[in-house]
């Protein structure tokens, strides 16, 4: 009898171990034979957000899972609302590209109680939330590698550069980050520093323009005229390129946090007769519309930074199987996962293009 009743307080606790929430989390997703889980976006709409839930999508339903798709419309009540519902169904895993980085994080840490490990995409969250990790572009050094190819393959040491720099939102991490990086990048191959002396010149200067709208390193012979706010949009980067270009119409280098911004800023330099005239490039994004111009000669477009949407989809798919299949444990993964930093230009547009948006 005593045999029988400690037989079935093993299979109990063998059922509670495999099954149980909390922070066990990742391995009850195979035990159980199906695995759904959900992704919840910031927003569908744009071309980047689109390729992004594609990515994860598609990636995750190649693998037999089940997946939702919640679209919180740049909304912090929609954004919970969705949480909510992913959590009460009781997924296995959550893919968030989260709106709000404070609000989420009550969410974020309830999921965990649950047993649902979250990886945050594209976008991290804030202090306290018990995340898997977060996966997105490294920002610094594909801005580093786009200033350090501009410089070495197309201007050259001794052309001064007089640039104009077109931003995302007064603020934001990100853009920051994007900018510092491509400040950098010029400075290094100019001056011949090392990644940290530039990194920290590059913080200098942009602490300048920060402060005075413009700065100038006398010895790179690079200075950015005027700092214009986009809004990241191409409507945007149109509007704050016009009144950058009436200011400096000697300018020979224009400069973006993103592509987006540029392609509408092409416009204005077209109006203002300096179409070929200055050279294009972009810290970040990857757009295949960029792509396609650095092939056409006299465009001006010369180099972005890869921020691709597919391969931070792929990565973070790679986790989660690893996660729910392999049995990985979830929380031993470092707070940021980045994906390859890569400066594309026209020599190697077309390796990068399937992954472009």
């Amino acid at each position: 009898m005593k045999k029988s009743v400690l037989a079935v307080c093993c299979l109990v606790l063998l059922t509670a171990g495999l099954f149980a929430g909390g922070k066990q989390g990742g391995g009850s997703g195979s035990a159980s034979g199906k695995i759904e889980v959900s992704i919840i976006m910031k927003s569908r709409g744009s071309p980047y957000f689109t390729a992004l839930t594609n990515s994860v999508k598609e990636g995750s339903e190649k693998l037999g899972w089940t997946v939702s798709v919640y679209d919180s419309n740049d909304d912090s009540v929609k954004e919970t609302e969705n949480l909510e519902a992913a959590i009460a169904k009781k997924v296995k895993l959550i893919f968030l590209d989260n709106y709000e980085s404070l609000s989420v994080v009550p969410l974020i840490n309830r999921a965990y109680d649950a047993g649902i490990p979250v990886i945050a995409i594209d976008s991290g969250v804030g202090p306290g939330a018990k995340f898997v990790t977060t996966v997105y572009s490294n920002n610094i050094e594909n801005g580093r590698a786009v200033g350090l190819t501009y410089i070495n393959q197309y201007a050259g040491k001794d052309k001064p550069l007089i640039a104009i720099l077109l931003s995302g939102t007064k603020g934001n991490p990100v853009g920051e980050e994007r900018r510092t990086g491509l400040f950098a990048g010029i400075i290094q191959a100019r001056l011949g520093l090392s990644p940290d002396a530039a990194l920290a010149a590059a913080k200098e200067f942009n602490r300048e323009l920060t402060v005075n709208g413009r700065a100038k390193h006398e010895k790179a012979k690079f200075e950015v005229r005027g700092q214009g706010w986009g809004q990241w949009s191409r409507d945007g980067g149109r509007t704050a390129a016009d009144d950058l270009i009436v200011a400096n119409k000697d300018l020979n280098l224009l400069m973006g946090e993103n592509d987006e911004m540029n392609l509408g800023a092409m416009g204005a330099l077209e109006v203002a007769g300096l179409k070929g005239k200055v050279d294009i490039i972009a810290a970040a994004d990857g757009s295949k519309a960029a792509y396609d111009l650095m092939k056409v000669p006299g465009s001006g477009y010369i180099a972005t930074g890869e921020n691709s949407p597919t391969k931070v989809g792929i990565k973070a798919v790679e986790i989660a199987k690893e996660i729910l299949i392999d049995g990985k444990d979830p929380w031993g993964y470092p707070e940021i996962t980045m994906t390859e930093a890569f400066a594309v230009t026209k020599e190697n547009a077309d390796e990068h293009y399937e992954y472009g948006f």
